[in-house]
């Protein structure tokens, strides 16, 4: 993308390990590492398999590098926290967030909206589960817990299918989130849509 993005956000670990790998096959075209390194260091990651994915292109090494570690040029290093971690905030004043559910693909073709309050910071699982507290007949759900945190599979009792291709899409101003329903955190106002969708 043209802001230095590669694909999205959970996607940018390995292919940032992945061009700087093989930055040699790429001459004489180049990529621009500094666009892309400071889309990462713009985002706080949350989930343990992305930070996994992106310390090693931090450090200017990958995956393939671990053949070639001296464990024992290293065992006597500890980890050192450098800055302390902030005071955690008091209560968050509250923000309305626009939530939508729209399926034109499978059977009975539906379109539901609500607005929800919720405290700023909140994510965007914790709006669906207001939402659905609040509109149960409509607005229920599941998940499944992934190394990549929560991934949603119904929305409305309609499943998404890898036989059918199909999977839930959230969209914020007709854009895919760059991250899933358990990190992305929705601003005040913001219209946040569930899509049900195909690959």
């Amino acid at each position: 993308k043209g802001n230095g993005m590669i694909g999205n956000i959970y996607s940018m670990g390995l292919a940032l390990q992945a061009l700087e790998a093989t930055r040699r096959f790429y001459a004489p075209r180049e990529w621009d590492c500094a666009q892309a390194f400071s889309v990462v260091y713009a985002h706080h990651y949350q989930q343990p398999m992305a930070m996994a994915q992106v310390l090693p292109a931090l450090l200017g090494s990958s995956y393939l590098d671990v053949a070639g570690l001296d464990c024992a040029a290293t065992e006597d290093m500890s980890p050192r926290r450098e800055t302390p971690l902030p005071p955690m905030l008091g209560t968050h004043a509250p923000i309305q967030v626009h939530y939508s559910i729209s399926n034109t693909l499978q059977g009975k073709h539906f379109h539901y909206s609500t607005s929800v309050t919720v405290p700023s910071g909140s994510t965007l699982l914790q709006v669906m589960e207001v939402a659905a507290e609040e509109k149960p007949q409509t607005f229920s759900f599941q998940t499944e817990q992934t190394s990549w945190g929560p991934y949603v599979t119904s929305i409305h009792g309609l499943a998404a299918s890898t036989d059918d291709r199909t999977y839930w899409q959230f969209l914020s101003a007709g854009d895919a989130l760059d991250e899933g329903v358990g990190t992305y955190k929705p601003r005040d106002g913001e219209h946040i849509q569930a899509v049900f969708s195909t690959y």
